[in-house]
């Protein structure tokens, strides 16, 4: 086999889909890191990205695809410390410019140089404008951007990168108001959705109501320790309702129906987090009936430092990302499956040398 080659899995054509193919293998220059790449999760976001028209993204083609990625440092650049080499880590998937005010804040997951340009969206990271980790090897710009896993299995891990970083920042940034009388509908319980209603009773949340019309995706919730599932927003509602209301909707779905049945579920003080990107809107006023006191927020990932708690999280044994595995070259169909909502938890895609180590291993379901 020819080692100056790799299987990638790239996006050649915008509104095109992901293809495989043999690309050359990168090499780390400067302050850059080689990773042989072990687990690379899928992502709902990577289909927007390949469905989109020309000019709305200013990312660069063809783009290996794979911003949810872990593995092995083999080699680094001639600026980097070698003792890196070895290390099995995880990539944190904002590469912040860590030069702005909320860079130095320790906000790098909003930094400043990620706001658009003349109305096209600016590159993120690894798979979202950069080459990422759908492949057998991975080029990041500098160990910041690392994470160590340990003895963490790769394919757990992976997920953490998005996933889990994101739920974690949704969970954390509304920490004060979990406690052991919260009401919390999350609603989507998807790869992120999952996770944020395991995070939010590990915060202590009183109810976690996970709301999903897929019975899969509702057992998952009931396995992550929700306390109640609904396959209808409408039917969670009413649940909450009898509980005096809800104090906090997580809404990983983004759609126009359930953000403006999230807004009308809320108590005074209350809070509708948007995550995800289904393209609904939703209108909020001082004078449009809602109750006294609300917020409607839409944050964005989560900070390195976010990363780093989560995977300390499934380090302890106490999170767990749901995941199914398959080879890296099976990635057209995974895409496929991940489009038509077939999949609860996550699919992570493993390079041939990690099929090899995963070989007898039950994939976590």
């Amino acid at each position: 086999m020819d080692r100056s080659l790799m299987l990638a899995v790239q996006l050649l054509d915008w509104g095109g889909g992901p293809v495989v193919r043999n690309v050359p293998v990168p090499s780390p220059t400067g302050g850059e890191v080689l990773l042989e790449v072990t687990a690379a999760g899928l992502c709902r976001s990577d289909l927007a990205v390949c469905a989109a028209p020309a000019g709305r993204f200013d990312y660069p083609l063809p783009l290996t695809l794979g911003h949810e990625v872990a593995g092995r440092v083999v080699r680094t650049g001639p600026d980097v410390d070698g003792d890196l080499i070895g290390r099995s880590v995880v990539v944190h998937g904002v590469w912040s410019c860590r030069r702005c005010r909320n860079c130095r804040r320790g906000r790098e997951n909003y930094c400043l140089a990620l706001r658009p340009v003349d109305g096209r969206l600016a590159p993120i990271g690894g798979g979202l404008g950069r080459d990422g980790g759908l492949a057998e090897y991975m080029v990041v710009p500098d160990p910041t951007v690392l994470v160590d896993i340990g003895s963490l299995p790769p394919a757990s891990a992976a997920p953490l990168a998005d996933a889990g970083a994101t739920a974690y920042h949704v969970v954390e940034s509304n920490s004060d108001l979990l406690d052991e009388n919260a009401v919390v509908i999350v609603v989507g319980i998807g790869g992120l959705g999952h996770l944020a209603v395991r995070l939010a009773v590990l915060r202590g949340a009183g109810h976690v109501v996970a709301v999903d019309p897929r019975a899969a995706a509702r057992m998952s919730a009931t396995t992550m320790g929700a306390s109640s599932v609904h396959e209808s927003l409408s039917d969670a509602i009413a649940e909450t309702d009898g509980l005096g209301g809800t104090d906090l909707v997580l809404d990983f779905v983004g759609a126009d129906d359930t953000m403006s049945a999230g807004v009308r579920a809320l108590v005074p003080g209350g809070r509708l987090v948007v995550v995800g990107g289904a393209g609904g809107a939703v209108s909020v006023g001082k004078n449009k009936g809602l109750s006294a006191g609300w917020q409607v927020s839409a944050p964005f990932w989560g900070t390195r430092a976010d990363l780093e708690a989560v995977v300390a999280l499934a380090t302890a044994g106490l999170v767990e990302a749901e995941v199914s595995t398959r080879p890296l070259d099976e990635a057209v169909d995974a895409y496929d499956r991940l489009r038509a909502g077939v999949e609860a938890g996550r699919t992570v895609l493993l390079p041939p040398r990690s099929v090899a180590d995963h070989a007898g291993k039950e994939p976590n379901r």
